[in-house]
């Protein structure tokens, strides 16, 4: 699923402007001539980028770079780590029950996780909607010191749905 990268014999260019594997430029030379050098250092001629004139190339070794591109481009999924959690409400709540659940989700905004609020009415609570709504909306009050909405109540089906985010630091 990651990118492709040409490599040794595949990089199909005259010339290309070479780095090897501490980064230092060597300057610009033949491709066979990097690859020489390439394969004298028991290493692989990757592509960088096709995009410059000319063609960037690096001397690496190129197992070692896909692992570690890899391992970059799952750490960088998300937002730098950022979860969402969900926090599950009852239209028909007492308020201790309401309090802790508010609770948890301050711990989860500290963290820096988004959160997200459902209600969830079961059988027909759902023509009791105004339960669920005031549920929601103590829930986004307590938590509106240590957060902002990213998403207003809404229904989907059966669910009452909102977001809610980590407040930046340096507004405060």
């Amino acid at each position: 699923m990651g990118k492709y990268y040409r490599t040794n014999q595949n990089i199909r260019y005259p010339e290309v402007r070479v780095i090897d594997q501490d980064n230092k430029q060597l300057g610009i030379m033949s491709t066979k001539d990097a690859l020489d050098l390439a394969v004298a250092q028991e290493m692989d001629l990757v592509e960088i980028t096709e995009k410059a004139t000319p063609p960037i190339v690096k001397i690496i070794n190129f197992q070692k770079f896909k692992y570690q591109e890899d391992k970059k481009g799952r750490a960088g999924s998300g937002k730098g780590g950022q979860e969402t959690k969900e926090i599950r409400l009852k239209p028909f709540m007492a308020d201790n029950d309401l309090n802790v659940k508010v609770r948890q989700a301050t711990k989860f905004l500290k963290a820096g996780d988004r959160v997200k609020l459902v209600v969830k009415f079961r059988g027909r609570q759902i023509t009791k909607k105004e339960f669920g709504e005031k549920v929601i909306v103590q829930a986004l009050q307590g938590l509106s010191e240590v957060s902002t909405v990213v998403e207003e109540p809404k229904y989907m089906g059966k669910l009452l749905i909102a977001q809610v985010k980590p407040k930046n630091k340096t507004g405060v």
